[in-house]
């Protein structure tokens, strides 16, 4: 099983992604041939690939110059521009779910219509090159799952179109939504919209770096210069055993018997968009003959105070207990299959070299029946029908 594993200690953009990718071996002409197949003006654009360093780590930049006369772009405009295209079917999917996480997070900050979300002259430009030359670079590896670190929020102002915005950024800031953060770096941008987009689209998971053998190290350098780290996104490339996986999660746990419960259901959304695993209520009789509900949730190690805090906080309760748990977790990897509503994403679940199960991956599935209006039950009907046989 071959494992890509985001080291996100300074940050993510979108040309920090191509660029570590580059280093970690893709040949430059995958990126380049990508963005060549779309629709764009070869004249509007360049790129170039250079060796630089960031405070002693020699790394990659992938770099972009736009010319400044550039259209807006809708986001109805640009998904056609990539289903038009001559990609192939898997950079296609790739890039179409990050796009469309994009939109989807500035149609709430902005409260539009997600066909009417429009990207701006040179910034939309950039996002397609840095967002179909990720897709592309990944497709070439063929990962079968991808990992993230937290993400550091960063802090102070950015400059953008609709003029001076806090860090993160809105979009950002809503694209981080279910990943785990940090406060532990620096002022400044640190995560980009493009670089959350990526991760927001295709991460499977998200903590410490899974159990594997490590096989390959890029290093993508952002533009800017941070006084506290080298500004490096750092990618590690791995093999992993494909029979059942281990890990160490944290489990906490609760009695509430004295709640409103129509706020039961409010928790567990957030304890989910805090980054839970998981979070679930079972029934119980408690002292006084009272019924009640047991909350448990299942974290990351590094994730249980943040949201044992939070259980308290918003629930009645006014203790928590928790303890480490072991896992043993079947193994899992993403494919394209294909449908008659085009190639589809699902998740492949294996014991060993046995398949147990093909289901539906639903940011897939949801895209598609936002594209084609469709009801999403029906939409995994359908996947479920022709994709779905192991």
């Amino acid at each position: 099983m071959k494992i890509l594993y985001f080291d996100c200690f300074a940050g993510i953009a979108g040309d920090m992604t191509v660029a570590a990718l580059l280093d970690l071996g893709v040949p430059f002409e995958v990126v380049r041939e990508a963005v060549e197949s779309l629709p764009l003006p070869r004249s509007s654009y360049s790129l170039a690939v250079e060796r630089t360093s960031r405070k002693g780590i020699a790394a990659t930049r992938f770099v972009v110059h736009v010319e400044e006369h550039q259209p807006h772009r809708h986001y109805a405009g640009i998904a056609a521009m990539i289903e038009e295209s001559t990609l192939p079917e898997g950079v296609k999917d790739k890039a179409q779910r990050i796009f469309f996480r994009l939109a989807e997070a500035e149609a709430k900050v902005h409260g539009v219509d997600i066909e009417r979300v429009h990207f701006h002259e040179v910034g939309a430009v950039d996002s397609i090159i840095d967002i179909v030359g990720a897709a592309a670079a990944l497709e070439w590896f063929g990962v079968d799952a991808i990992h993230g670190a937290p993400l550091p929020l960063g802090s102070g102002f950015v400059e953008t179109a609709h003029g001076r915005l806090p860090v993160p950024a809105p979009a950002t800031a809503e694209l981080l939504r279910g990943i785990p953060v940090h406060g532990e770096a620096g002022a400044g941008e640190r995560v980009t919209p493009t670089g959350a987009a990526i991760l927001a689209a295709l991460a499977d998971g998200f903590g410490r770096a899974p159990a594997m053998t490590v096989t390959g190290i890029g290093c993508g350098a952002g533009t800017k210069d941070f006084d506290d780290m080298p500004n490096v996104l750092r990618l590690f490339l791995g093999e992993a055993d494909s029979g059942l996986q281990r890990d160490e999660v944290a489990v906490i746990e609760t009695h509430i018997d004295d709640m409103n419960p129509e706020i039961l259901g409010h928790v567990l959304e957030r304890l989910m968009e805090a980054g839970a695993l998981d979070a679930a209520y079972s029934p119980l009789q408690m002292k006084k003959n009272r019924p009640a509900v047991k909350l448990t949730v299942i974290a990351r190690p590094e994730g249980r105070d943040e949201l044992a805090s939070l259980v308290l906080r918003e629930t009645s309760a006014i203790g928590v207990r928790f303890y480490p748990a072991a896992r043993l977790k079947l193994a899992r990897e993403k494919e394209e299959r294909p449908t008659s509503l085009g190639a589809v994403t699902v998740k492949v679940i294996r014991d060993g070299e046995t398949v147990v199960r093909v289901t539906p991956e639903y940011d897939a599935c949801r895209r598609i029946a936002a594209e084609r209006g469709m009801p999403l039950l029906e939409v995994y009907r359908i996947v479920e029908r022709e994709a779905g046989q192991p």
